[in-house]
């Protein structure tokens, strides 16, 4: 049977995630922790990649969905945990081996249930914070914390707690039932072409002048959106059942 090659390109990224998220974990052994860092981001540059390559060309495929969410689980998984339980959560002993088992397990799971409950097109809304977020989220306070503990090293312990902490957190919040925006689906008709542009390149100025701390600052708000949105909409129903 004839494969079309157009089918081998999406999985090419697919693949080169898996190979960059275990890259990641090796440098985080051998103490190259903010190398290892910045290759688990152009691991989520290259599951943008994937998907939106297999819809352009149209080799979508049941194959391609699953070795995709594999993929994941080692780039936005196994990869984050290790490097965080490499730089500093073996300091905390039996925490530190609950907190990145957790992460990798839920984020599994947070997969899973993805796979099985979403149909062939992109939701609208994520329910459960995204394993990919999740991870930007761990590595990019990681970066953080090599960046300005550098000038202020007394606060590195206090971040590094948090930041274990913050760990279980967000593995919670991907087996959670909080809604997160989709920007999949995105309307840009209502936007005109000049706003898009501008505003990126505001975003990729800032980024240039300010990397870390602005990926930190999007993420950190990502994040804390989902459980704010709930929150407030359960005190609005609450609210409006004391009214009646």
């Amino acid at each position: 049977m004839r494969i079309d090659p157009l089918y081998i390109l999406p999985n090419l990224f697919t693949g080169a995630s898996i190979y960059i998220g275990v890259l990641a974990v090796s440098y985080a052994f051998v103490g190259r922790f903010e190398l290892a860092c910045w290759l688990v981001l152009i691991c989520l540059i290259l599951d943008g990649l994937d998907g939106r390559v297999a819809r352009l060309t149209g080799t979508t495929s049941k194959f391609g969905v699953e070795f995709d969410s594999l993929a994941d689980v080692v780039a936005f998984g196994v990869a984050p945990a290790m490097i965080l339980f490499f730089y500093s959560g073996f300091h905390y002993g039996k925490f530190g081996i609950v907190a990145a088992g957790l992460y990798v397990v839920f984020g599994a799971i947070r997969l899973a249930r993805f796979n099985v409950t979403t149909n062939n097109n992109e939701p609208n809304v994520f329910i459960g914070l995204p394993i990919p977020a999740a991870a930007v989220f761990v590595v990019s306070w990681l970066l953080f914390e090599m960046k300005f503990c550098k000038q202020y090293p007394q606060y590195s312990e206090e971040i590094l707690l948090l930041l274990m902490i913050a760990s279980l957190i967000v593995a919670f919040l991907m087996v959670s039932n909080v809604r997160y925006p989709s920007f999949k689906k995105m309307n840009f008709e209502k936007i005109s072409f000049g706003r898009i542009i501008v505003l990126l390149m505001i975003i990729l100025a800032i980024l240039f002048i300010y990397p870390i701390f602005t990926i930190v600052t999007f993420i950190s708000f990502y994040v804390c959106f989902g459980p704010t949105r709930a929150i407030y909409y359960l005190y609005i129903k609450r609210f409006g059942q004391e009214q009646k």
